[in-house]
């Protein structure tokens, strides 16, 4: 087969990708990009493409007749989740995956962490350091809190909200997962859309792991933080266009919200006078929550077992298509 990758994963992960492909052709377009966010435009080296690595033009997908299987290197994939991709993908029975296995543990961590930080009142005490290193004991102290015993709403369960879930088991928290399909999840209790008024009106952390697209933009918006607990603080590693910014940041300036923990958000690049950066408690990483040192390893190994997967006719992961 004619494999396609426009993905620049560094020396050592395209030495195992070229390795591990075996006897198939790979084929690397002139420009390759070492981000996965990067949208990468129509590429002539393409054309008579079978399997497609990376983030290819999803019109260089559908124009291809001979394409089989797509794997995006990205946990979101906006952009090939249309009608019209997917209807191309699926009359031709072409399989399409993304990456999410690979950004899982990740963001499952980064989320935990924002919600631990928070708990246990560290950014005040890292704002205390840095400006007058006074000593205040008794108000940290009183501020903190517990996550053990507290209740967490998640927005997706996708494999990101999973393992998040995972993590979460050793607090004994108590865990409700939004999501379309509903199905029993040991020590998860899965509800659906129109249980979410409800649930928010119990949760202490409300966690977004949504992806983008048409159902989901400005899904938390000034109606839904309108049912938040008092109080509760939100955390976003879904992506920053499923959020009404503007209502976040009221929620935020009237203590609806107690505290914002946010890996995206839109525009990305944040600049710098964007009054998300100035909302009370509000804090910001700049897309980093799917970062750890070997992720472009990861993500060639997830290509290749989904390679030998799609050889084998065995399930694959990540299958979205």
């Amino acid at each position: 087969m004619k494999i396609w990758c426009n993905g620049d994963f560094g020396e050592g992960p395209m030495a195992l990708l070229r390795q591990g492909i075996g006897a198939h052709t790979l084929v690397l377009p002139e420009s390759l990009s070492s981000s996965v966010l990067a949208v990468a435009g129509r590429d002539p080296s393409f054309v008579g493409a079978d399997v497609a690595f990376g983030q290819p033009d999803p019109e260089d997908c559908l124009s291809n007749p001979g394409l089989k299987w797509v794997e995006v290197s990205s946990a979101g994939y906006t952009r090939y989740d249309t009608p019209a991709f997917r209807d191309g993908m699926r009359a031709r029975g072409a399989t399409f995956t993304n990456a999410s296995q690979a950004y899982a543990d990740a963001c499952a961590e980064h989320a935990l962490a924002m919600m631990l930080s928070l708990a246990r009142q560290l950014p005040a005490s890292l704002q205390t350091q840095r400006s007058d290193r006074a000593w205040p004991y008794q108000e940290r102290r009183d501020a903190s809190r517990l996550l053990t015993g507290q209740t967490v709403v998640l927005l997706g369960f996708g494999a990101i909200g999973v393992r998040l879930s995972e993590l979460l088991a050793p607090f004994r928290v108590k865990i409700y997962a939004v999501r379309r399909s509903i199905r029993s999840v040991p020590g998860v209790h899965v509800v659906s859309e129109e249980s979410l008024t409800r649930v928010l009106a119990e949760a202490d952390h409300v966690v977004n792991v949504l992806p983008e697209n048409d159902e989901t933009r400005m899904y938390v918006n000034a109606r839904r933080i309108s049912c938040f607990k008092p109080g509760a603080r939100f955390y976003n590693v879904g992506r920053g266009a499923t959020v009404d910014q503007e209502a976040l940041i009221r929620g935020l300036e009237s203590r609806r919200i107690s505290a914002a923990y946010l890996d995206v958000m839109v525009p990305e690049p944040l600049p710098p006078d964007h009054p998300l950066w100035f909302a009370p408690n509000c804090y910001i990483t700049p897309h980093t929550a799917g970062g750890r040192d070997n992720v472009n390893e990861a993500l060639v190994r997830h290509f290749l077992d989904n390679l030998r997967a799609y050889e084998a006719g065995a399930p694959m992961t990540d299958r979205i298509l």
